[in-house]
C-alpha cells in the first residue's frame, strides 16, 4: 500500500551519484556496465579469508582520506563514506550548491540493510581478545544504519525531515519511495535518497552461506554471479552507494534544472511468511508492482524496461520473472546489473534506480552480464551479451528482501 496517495505526482530526478565496483562516479559506472562484458572489482576479500565464500565485489581505488579528508573520514564507517561521495556527485550533477540552499527544505533518506556491521565484527573481536577498555568509543557512531543519513546531512547541511530505512535488500527502493512521498506532501523541496552498503562481515557471510544463498564458484569469481542463467547458484556480495537528487517539479522548473527522469510511482508490500525466501507465487512483489503502476496512473502494458532485483539465486529469479510476466506481459526488456556490481544488499535499490534513470536518459538497456544460457523457466525477455538501444518511456525498478519486504518504483522519461 502507499501512504499519501492522491493525484499523480512526478518527482523530478535532477542528479545521480554512484560509487560501485564498476566505477567511482555515475559516468564510469554506466560506461563499464554498458560497454564491458567482464565484471571488475570482484575477487578474494581479505575479511573473508578462509570462508567457503571468500570473494566479493569491492570499490577499487576508493581513498576516503583523499576524497573526504582524514578527520572527516574517521568519523564515518565505510558505507557512510560511500554515501557521502555519491551524494556530493548527485548534488553537483543537479547543479545545486549546498552552501547557499535552504537546508531546512532539504531532506536525506538513505537505505541500508546492515550499517557498519564489519566494524561490529572488529570490535567484538577486540572485546574478546583485549577487554572492554580497548573497545573503540566510536562503535555507537559508526555502526548504526542511520550513519549514512547522518553523515550526508552533516556534510551537506540538510536540515529537513530525514530518515534511515532498513528493510533488508529493499531498503534503497523504499528510501526512494519515501522521498517521493515527502516531496508529494510538501514537507521539503529537495530529497537526496537511495542506498549505501559495505557489509563484508564474516558473520553475515557465514550465515548467508548456511542458507545456501551465496555462489561458491571460488575458481572463477568474475563468472559467479549469473542472474537468470540456467547455471546460477547464488548471489555474490557487493558494496556501493547509489543516490538520486529528487525535487518537487515546480522547484526544479523555477531554477531551470535539467530533469533526467521522473519518479512517478511507488508501491510497497510485505509477504509476512517469506522470511528468507520469496513467496513462491510472488504475491507481495506483485502487489507492490501493481500499486506502483497505479500510483503512476499506468498499467503493466506501458512498461518498456525493468531493472530487476535479479540476484542470481534460483528461486528469486524465477519468482520475480513470473511476476513481471503476469503484470507486464512479454514486452518489457528486463535486465539485472548485479553481475557488474555484486549484490549490494540495502544499497541495491538505490544503485539500480540510478542505472534505470541513466537507461531512460540514454535510451539504452544494460546487458545482464554472465548470462550465457537463459533458464527456460524464465518467461521474460532478458537482455544479454550487449546493451540494447530501445525506445524507453517507462521503466520499473523492483526489489525483494529477506523478511518478505518488497518494493517497486516507476520511473518515466522526462
Amino acid at each position: 500500500m502507499n501512504a499519501a496517495r492522491g493525484a499523480r505526482f512526478a518527482a523530478a530526478v535532477t542528479g545521480v551519484g554512484l560509487v560501485t565496483a564498476a566505477g567511482i562516479g555515475a559516468e564510469r559506472t554506466w560506461h563499464h556496465i554498458t560497454h564491458s562484458t567482464t565484471p571488475s572489482g570482484v575477487g578474494p576479500h581479505p575479511a573473508l579469508a578462509g570462508m567457503p565464500c571468500d570473494f566479493a565485489y569491492t570499490v577499487g581505488g576508493f581513498d576516503s582520506a583523499a576524497l573526504l579528508g582524514v578527520a572527516t573520514s574517521r568519523l564515518m564507517d565505510r558505507f557512510s563514506q560511500l554515501a557521502v561521495v555519491a551524494a556530493r556527485e548527485a548534488v553537483s550533477a543537479a547543479g545545486l550548491d549546498h552552501r547557499v540552499w535552504d537546508g531546512d527544505r532539504v531532506a536525506v533518506v538513505i537505505g541500508s540493510g546492515h550499517g557498519g556491521v564489519p566494524f561490529y565484527d572488529e570490535q567484538i573481536a577486540v572485546l574478546g581478545e583485549r577487554g572492554a577498555r580497548r573497545v573503540s568509543p566510536k562503535v555507537g557512531l559508526l555502526t548504526p544504519v542511520s550513519g549514512a543519513t547522518d553523515s550526508v546531512c552533516r556534510d551537506l547541511g540538510a536540515g529537513g525531515p530525514s530518515f534511515a530505512i532498513s528493510t533488508a535488500c529493499a531498503s534503497g527502493t523504499h528510501a526512494l519511495g519515501t522521498a517521493h512521498q515527502l516531496l508529494r506532501s510538501g514537507a521539503c523541496d529537495i530529497v537526496i535518497a537511495g542506498g549505501a552498503e559495505s557489509a563484508a562481515s564474516r558473520l553475515l557471510v557465514a550465515g548467508a552461506n548456511q542458507l545456501k544463498a551465496l555462489s561458491t564458484r571460488r575458481d572463477d569469481p568474475t563468472a559467479a554471479c549469473r542472474p537468470f542463467d540456467a547455471d546460477r547458484d547464488g548471489f555474490v556480495l557487493g558494496e556501493g552507494a547509489g543516490l538520486l537528487v529528487l525535487e518537487r517539479p515546480e522547484h526544479a522548473r523555477a531554477r531551470g534544472a535539467t530533469v533526467l527522469a521522473e519518479l512517478t510511482g511507488y508501491g510497497a508490500a510485505t509477504d509476512p511468511d517469506a522470511t528468507v525466501a520469496p513467496d513462491p507465487d510472488g504475491a507481495g512483489l506483485e502487489r507492490a508492482l501493481r500499486a506502483a503502476l497505479a500510483d503512476a496512473g499506468l498499467t503493466g502494458s506501458d512498461v518498456d524496461h525493468v531493472n530487476a532485483h535479479g540476484t542470481g539465486t534460483v528461486l528469486n529469479d524465477l519468482v520475480e520473472s513470473a511476476v513481471i510476466a503476469r503484470v507486464c506481459g512479454p514486452r518489457p526488456l528486463v535486465t539485472s546489473t548485479k553481475a557488474m556490481t555484486g549484490h549490494t544488499l540495502g544499497a541495491s535499490g538505490g544503485i539500480e534506480s540510478a542505472l534505470t534513470v541513466l537507461a531512460l536518459r540514454h535510451q539504452l538497456v544494460p546487458p545482464t552480464a554472465n548470462l550465457t544460457s537463459l533458464d527456460p523457466a524464465v518467461q521474460v525477455e532478458v537482455v544479454a551479451k550487449e546493451a540494447r538501444p530501445a525506445r524507453l518511456d517507462c521503466a520499473v525498478k523492483s526489489s525483494m528482501g529477506f523478511g518478505g519486504f518488497t518494493a517497486a518504483l516507476v520511473l518515466t522519461r522526462a
